[in-house]
């Protein structure tokens, strides 16, 4: 299939080393969808497309390769308006495929219209679609921390599923919410009613964290489970 002049524009971009790299990284997506691009590369092409240009390319999906899916991610991430970014962000969603372009997803403009975010998460985390349900538990996790919204993250902690990358969001969640609200964070692993896979990812990420005390470490050590005592986290 013949590349498109943007297309063309990311090729002459591709660091082959790194592709393979990168491929390992997200065993999900096709190999033959990407092209090999550095995310700072990535980052700074953006920064070259005019208005019309990055308008135009937004309204072409679904894309063809990686690189376009965390193009277009940037993009949105760079809105002024929360309404235009509300607005990408729903359009995109359902063409999210892999982990990579989901982090990649972090709209700036969310910050000014909170309200709005807190009321769209909860509809994210029911979603089907699982980088939707892992967006929805990012966003608790980037803006609902600090200040804290126990609701948001006890909603999203609610979450059950068997996907591998939402369950990876959920403790990268739990975790992060141990380094910055240990005393309430905490008691979801007192609590044991966790999935064995967040409950142990939770605890590992979070004594590999430099955020959190020796002494929280210590305790949250004792917090796993039998079956996985002996493991080293």
């Amino acid at each position: 299939m013949e590349l498109t002049p943007l297309q063309r524009r990311l090729s002459d971009l591709r660091d082959p080393g790194y592709r393979a790299f990168f491929c390992s990284l997200v065993p999900t997506l096709d190999p033959e969808t990407v092209i090999g691009v550095r995310v700072p590369a990535l980052r700074a092409f953006a920064k070259t497309l005019s208005p019309a240009e990055a308008d135009a390319f937004l309204r072409q999906l679904p894309h063809r390769f990686y690189e376009e899916n965390s193009l277009h991610a940037f993009l949105i991430g760079a809105m002024k308006t929360p309404q235009a970014a509300f607005d990408a962000v729903e359009r995109f969603l359902p063409y999210v495929d892999n982990w990579a372009t989901c982090d990649g997803l972090s709209p700036r403009a969310f910050k000014k219209d909170l309200p709005r975010l807190k009321a769209q998460i909860p509809l994210w985390l029911r979603s089907d679609h699982v980088y939707t349900v892992r967006f929805g538990a990012k966003m608790v996790m980037d803006h609902f921390l600090s200040p804290f919204d126990p609701a948001l993250l006890d909603a999203a902690l609610q979450v059950r599923s068997e996907e591998y990358y939402i369950n990876m969001m959920l403790a990268w969640l739990l975790a992060t919410a141990l380094a910055k609200q240990y005393d309430a964070a905490v008691r979801y692993l007192e609590a044991n009613a966790l999935p064995d896979f967040v409950h142990h990812k939770a605890i590992q990420k979070a004594v590999e964290s430099y955020r959190i005390t020796p002494e929280q470490k210590a305790y949250l050590r004792t917090l796993r489970r039998k079956k996985e005592r002996g493991t080293q986290a």
